[in-house]
């Protein structure tokens, strides 16, 4: 039976694990410290249990090991994937943004595009809706979905897997821009103003995946806000739930990984530019 390791028990690992085990894999949750997480779906009041192990005390090397710490985390995990994996082992990365990938050397190494919502309070996550992975198609990631087609984590496959990594990219460029930099959920898309905001900054996302060579019909705009528009008011973002905590937020791997490409290829951008600016300015500390 393969083994499967979760390294991050919050909304987006805990989900993961949670899928898995509950289909009878064998799953082990990994964080900082060991202790318990309990998973509910929204609007439930019963919890599932799993006990979550200290990643400096595991020595199993894993079949398949999902890394769902944020990017701003990933240094920390560094120096205990030797012993975690093994020559065979897949391991898919659950970020939000992208260029997390440049920092491993792990053979089979991938990066999943994420539709997970959720938020974790203390030790208690509240799964609000999907769970899928995208990744791109290869032998690799085709055997993992094999391997989980009894759970309910749904992979998906794709050819043209750029295209997903910056429709994603534009997805998250404007609600965690406008929910991070307000401190509110996603009720603030009920302004009239954010939402112009909120298109003005898809719209300068798309000029920059047309010069990366990843092209979008101008109906993605409507596309992406009809995305927003199914948020109940009272869902936040990954950002938004880091700056509210004081942790923080995946800046350099949404709006920074954007703002550069942005440069690169001399592009106007005046709507990114400010988010981009205001939220490194936001965590500046003396």
């Amino acid at each position: 039976m393969n083994t499967f390791g979760v390294i991050g028990p919050g909304a987006v690992g805990s989900v993961i694990g949670e899928s898995l085990h509950n289909s009878g894999y064998q799953v082990t949750f990994l964080g900082r410290k060991p202790g318990e997480v309990h998973v509910k779906r929204m609007d439930e009041t019963k919890t599932a249990v799993f006990s979550v192990e200290a990643i400096s005390e595991v020595e199993t090397a894993f079949d398949y090991l999902f890394i769902t710490v944020k990017g701003t985390q990933l240094k920390g995990i560094m120096p205990y994937l030797d012993k975690l994996t093994h020559e065979n082992t897949i391991c898919i990365l659950c970020q939000n943004g992208y260029g997390q990938l440049d920092t491993f050397h792990i053979p089979n190494a991938y990066q999943a595009v994420v539709y997970i919502s959720g938020q974790k309070k203390e030790n208690v996550v509240t799964h609000f809706r999907d769970r899928v992975l995208m990744l791109p198609e290869n032998t690799k990631t085709k055997k993992l979905k094999e391997d989980i087609a009894a759970s309910n984590l749904e992979i998906r496959l794709s050819s043209d897997y750029r295209y997903e990594v910056w429709y994603k990219l534009l997805v998250n460029v404007a609600i965690n821009s406008v929910t991070a930099l307000s401190r509110n959920t996603a009720l603030i898309l009920q302004e009239e103003n954010i939402r112009t905001l909120c298109k003005r900054l898809i719209q300068e996302g798309i000029g920059i995946a047309a010069a990366e060579g990843v092209h979008f019909q101008e109906t993605i705009i409507g596309e992406i806000m009809n995305i927003y528009a199914g948020y109940p008011p009272y869902m936040g973002t990954s950002m938004y739930y880091d700056r509210v905590d004081g942790q923080k937020m995946e800046v350099d791997y949404i709006q920074g990984y954007l703002y550069q490409k942005s440069r690169v290829y001399g592009l106007d951008t005046p709507c990114l530019d400010t988010v981009y600016s205001l939220l490194v300015a936001s965590e500046m500390k003396e």
